[in-house]
């Protein structure tokens, strides 16, 4: 990825990859970025420093520079993918593990990620993960 449009994001990559894996021949595009729609709607449903809602694709891209300023991720994996409505919503269950750049701290956690596609980009995503396993790793080494 090193001199790519989007070789600021490496930390991400494994995700991004994943992502990419899942989706197949649903989405077109060769990055993460480049298979979201512009006005994609993308919510979490934790409150762990993320907006709870995230409007453009844009903003995600800014909301995702902050991410790997403070999380590098190793690999992606365990991924289960289901399909629902004709192929126009994907259900992901995956985890990531890395680090937390700050302290050092191992980073492993879940994620179930519902994805509404349009026009071949992906219109909506409302994501879930195990908030208990980000709060340990983003407050270890806390006093």
């Amino acid at each position: 990825m090193p001199g790519t449009k989007y070789s600021a994001y490496a930390g991400a990559e494994p995700y991004f990859d994943l992502v990419l894996r899942a989706l197949g021949d649903l989405v077109d595009g060769e990055h993460f970025f480049d298979i979201l729609s512009d006005d994609i709607a993308y919510e979490v449903g934790y409150d762990l420093g993320w907006p709870r809602l995230i409007r453009g694709r844009a903003k995600l891209m800014e909301q995702f520079r902050g991410y790997v300023g403070s999380i590098r991720l190793r690999s992606a994996d365990r991924l289960i993918v289901n399909q629902a409505d004709n192929g126009k919503v994907i259900i992901l269950e995956y985890e990531v593990h890395g680090t937390i750049l700050a302290t050092g701290a191992d980073y492993q956690n879940r994620f179930c990620s519902i994805i509404e596609l349009e026009n071949r980009r992906i219109a909506r995503w409302r994501d879930y993960m195990d908030s208990h396993a980000a709060w340990k790793a983003l407050t270890a080494g806390a006093a």
